[in-house]
């Protein structure tokens, strides 16, 4: 029985599939996963170039293999089995280009019909739908297991322009998520650039191991991205909401400049007194507070 802990590190990359393939995984990391659950088979439907099936045959089980480049798309096709376990490695969003890249559309569309580029995640520019598409196939997949059956879905981050994308918060969770692990990464195309400033590279990725226990009812745990004003968040003290309002306005303010901005927010609405805790919140934090010579308010520089 082969050992899994809550963080795995491959330095060499073992045998099987093609390192040659942008954004191919270790083979060991699946062995690892077989030999830990024990699976008669693992199916995996963005194959890439090979390595699952690979680890398969060096743990001695059967597999099913697929991708766009063999003909199938996930969005569309059928899922042919009724799968014990997946292994799933999503692009992560457009950092490796794969369609016409590792492999040439035009034969793909000559031998099956039809452009794979137009259903390659890794072409999707947009954020927002490269999570719902990838949400799609997270549960596409889940949904084709069989009860008791297992999705192992290896993912990254991807940091663009100062922000971090980050695959494991915004991938729906369907049944019971049994494990994230965390995976070292060895040898990426990105440890050979130097960076600076602050920015932190990222030297791992998740390996998130979710469980399907029910055949009908399946509890589901996906992230909603919403806006909330911070005049009418639960939890914020008047003096952040205070110092809120000067950094929005970005100049000093008169008392009644204040109240205008605060005086239709949930905040000034549940408090009959709310325009004498302005005034009070003002006098009571001196160090981040101060009157200018014209008696308005202003933030205190502190450097």
């Amino acid at each position: 029985m082969r050992n899994l802990t809550s963080i795995v590190s491959y330095p060499e990359r073992g045998e099987g599939g093609s390192n040659r393939y942008r954004g191919n995984c270790s083979p060991k990391l699946i062995e690892d996963l077989i030999g830990f659950f024990k699976p008669h088979e693992i199916c995996d439907y963005m194959c890439g170039s090979g390595t699952t099936k690979a680890a398969a045959e060096a743990c001695g089980i059967g597999s099913h293999l697929y991708d766009l480049h063999s003909g199938f798309d996930l969005m569309s096709c059928e899922i042919p089995e009724r799968p014990e376990f997946i292994f799933w490695h999503p692009p992560y969003w457009d950092i490796i280009l794969y369609s016409d890249i590792m492999y040439k559309a035009s034969d793909v569309e000559k031998r099956y019909g039809f452009d794979p580029r137009l259903a390659d995640l890794s072409r999707i520019k947009d954020w927002d739908r490269f999570v719902e598409a990838m949400n799609y196939a997270m549960m596409k997949q889940f949904t084709a297991l069989e009860r008791g059956g297992r999705m192992a879905v290896l993912m990254g981050d991807i940091k663009k322009r100062g922000r971090l994308y980050s695959m494991v918060s915004e991938i729906v969770k369907p049944g019971t998520l049994e494990n994230i692990v965390i995976k070292a990464q060895h040898n990426c195309f990105s440890d050979r650039t130097q960076y600076s400033g602050s920015f932190i590279p990222i030297l791992h990725e998740y390996v998130m191991i979710v469980r399907k226990d029910a055949a009908l009812m399946i509890p589901i745990l996906s992230t909603k991205r919403s806006e909330v004003d911070i005049r009418d968040m639960r939890g914020a003290t008047w003096r952040d909401i205070v110092a809120a309002i000067f950094e929005e306005s970005g100049n000093a303010l008169a008392l009644e400049e204040i109240y205008a901005m605060l005086q239709d927010h949930k905040r000034a609405k549940e408090s009959r007194f709310w325009r004498e805790k302005v005034r009070q919140t003002l006098h009571l934090y001196p160090q981040v507070f101060e009157q200018n010579e014209r008696g308005r308010w202003r933030l205190r520089k502190v450097r």
